[in-house]
């Protein structure tokens, strides 16, 4: 099986069993702010400036990925539905790297990505 590839400013994940390719674009990013609250407020909770995301809008970033990425919305819905409570600490992490390469895109064409650093991974560089 080959793994979905990240598009550029985007990641691929291993979701519900599968590899999956997610991106926030600026229509993703719009939605996500007329239902909740500004990107970037939602940035800050992630890296601690203030509130942290709650499980809703966190659970609500990861499918715009999905839906940016291609994937029908009510799919993505679905989706997030099947999955548990035990899986919002992958989710919150997904939705961090979301962000964050939306806003630093070529961060994971240098072998790290956001969503690595939350999980505390290995960041260095391999060759």
């Amino acid at each position: 099986m080959i793994s979905a590839k990240a598009p550029r400013g985007g990641l691929a994940e291993k979701l519900a069993g599968r590899s999956r390719k997610m991106i926030l674009r600026n229509a993703e990013i719009e939605r996500f702010e007329d239902q909740h609250c500004g990107i970037f407020q939602a940035w800050d909770g992630f890296v601690g400036k203030s509130e942290k995301p709650t499980s809703t809008q966190v659970r609500d970033i990861v499918a715009l990925g999905l839906i940016g990425a291609g994937m029908d919305d009510e799919k993505a819905d679905a989706l997030l539905d099947k999955l548990g409570p035990d899986q919002l600490p992958k989710l919150y992490a997904i939705a961090q790297g979301l962000i964050g390469v939306a806003f630093m895109p070529d961060a994971a064409d240098e072998g790290e990505t956001p969503a690595d650093d939350a999980q505390g991974a290995d960041t260095e560089k391999k060759t």
